[in-house]
């Protein structure tokens, strides 16, 4: 089977759950084809600079503007229908993928691209079945398109809202968001501490810190160091110089032992150290931290998804909010003390097992894929009576 996953790098989460699919598919059915294509890259590379760096832009120097945006397009809109027309106008660049590929089945992990294929499908380019996976836990308007066979949404919540836009609820299945193996690996919670230098008998926060405003990031971690309780700090920059640097001279001035690093492919270790994780509720970042159990401290959540995010977390007793102008030290250091509390979020993370969505999005592909691929193979096996058809007519009678 030949399954093509169409993702786009507006954001890394789209990327890192098409690789959670495909890693999956190349476990389990090694016989299968798996490709992700980014499909903005296929289009246009000015076309993908400008919305990848717009969208980014928007979404860190501009937020209210990008909300304002968002909801406009959350809508029957006429900014809603231009941005449906720029989709169909582009679709065709897919084309070229399309058939050199020839998928039994599509998933697309970006609206932009749910649309281009549904368009294709529209107007009889592709009848590949297309599976499309919503990497966050609202809807928006956008990832609804005519020739969908089936959603895969984050959480059964999500279902009365597909139903309003207009959706069949037999497409819609709350697998959830799928997210690497190593996540739901339970780990040696001390072994690893000691491994990364880090007191075992200390409750840690973990801060993930490369999608913050440097400023602000750089307050919040002020604040925690001022907390007169004993608890240990870990800091992920990713691959943000500048932020690197500015945390370097606060760790430096520090009282609060707290262990910085830049980059690392040890996520998921880090996370299965800590009691608490701080950090902006980005869709698979939040997948990825229920995955591992911890509670988060959600902070500078974007309008729009973003804000659906920390809204889902906070509706489910999942994670706490540190609002801006407050003392995020204080909010921190009460959940921290209260060992009670801090269990129970720990135990609603761990209860909303997604550890099958993987497995479950790629048994839902084959089985329409499969079902396409056999279509297709009726469709291109002559009839009992074209067959019949072509015996000599001076056969005699019966």
């Amino acid at each position: 089977m030949k399954i093509l996953i169409l993702s786009a790098s507006t954001g890394g989460g789209h990327v890192r759950a098409s690789r959670a699919i495909r890693d999956y598919i190349q476990q389990h059915y090694p016989e299968s084809s798996v490709d992700i294509v980014d499909a903005l890259k296929c289009i246009n590379a000015f076309i993908n600079h400008t919305i990848c760096d717009g969208y980014r832009m928007l979404a860190i120097k501009v937020p209210k503007i990008f909300g304002q945006l968002y909801q406009a397009t959350n809508k029957e809109s006429p900014l809603y229908h231009i941005m449906n027309c720029f989709s169909n106008a582009f679709s065709h660049a897919l084309l070229t993928t399309l058939n050199d590929i020839k998928p039994d089945a599509i998933i697309s992990t970006h609206p932009f691209v749910t649309e281009m294929v549904s368009h294709l499908k529209s107007v009889g380019e592709t009848d590949a079945p297309l599976i499309t996976l919503i990497t966050d836990y609202g809807l928006h308007r956008a990832c609804i398109a005519d020739h969908v066979d089936a959603y895969v949404v984050a959480s059964a919540s999500m279902i009365p809202q597909m139903e309003f836009m207009g959706v069949d609820r037999s497409k819609v299945y709350p697998f959830g968001i799928p997210v690497e193996n190593v996540f739901f690996t339970k780990a040696d919670k001390p072994a690893l501490l000691k491994k990364f230098g880090l007191d075992p008998n200390l409750p840690t926060v973990l801060i993930m810190a490369g999608s913050f405003g440097v400023t602000k990031i750089l307050n919040i971690y002020r604040q925690l160091v001022h907390t007169d309780i004993a608890f240990q700090i870990v800091v992920i920059t990713g691959k943000n110089e500048k932020l690197y640097a500015a945390f370097a001279d606060e760790v430096e001035k520090s009282s609060k032992k707290t262990k910085l690093i830049y980059f690392t492919d040890e996520v998921e270790n880090f996370m299965h150290a800590s009691d608490l994780l701080v950090t902006k509720p980005g869709g698979l970042t939040v997948s990825e931290a229920l995955a591992c159990n911890i509670p988060l401290a959600v902070f500078d959540a974007i309008p729009g998804q973003e804000e659906d995010n920390a809204d889902f977390l906070l509706s489910n007793n999942m994670a706490v909010k540190l609002e801006p102008g407050t003392d995020c030290g204080k909010t921190i250091r009460s959940l921290l003390e209260d060992n009670r509390r801090l269990e129970q979020m720990r135990s609603n993370c761990e209860e909303f097992d997604k550890s099958h969505a993987a497995e479950n999005i790629v048994e839902l592909t084959r089985k329409l894929g499969g079902q396409h691929a056999e279509k297709h193979k009726s469709d291109n096996v002559p009839s009992k009576k074209t067959k019949s058809a072509k015996k000599p007519r001076h056969l005699p009678q019966k």
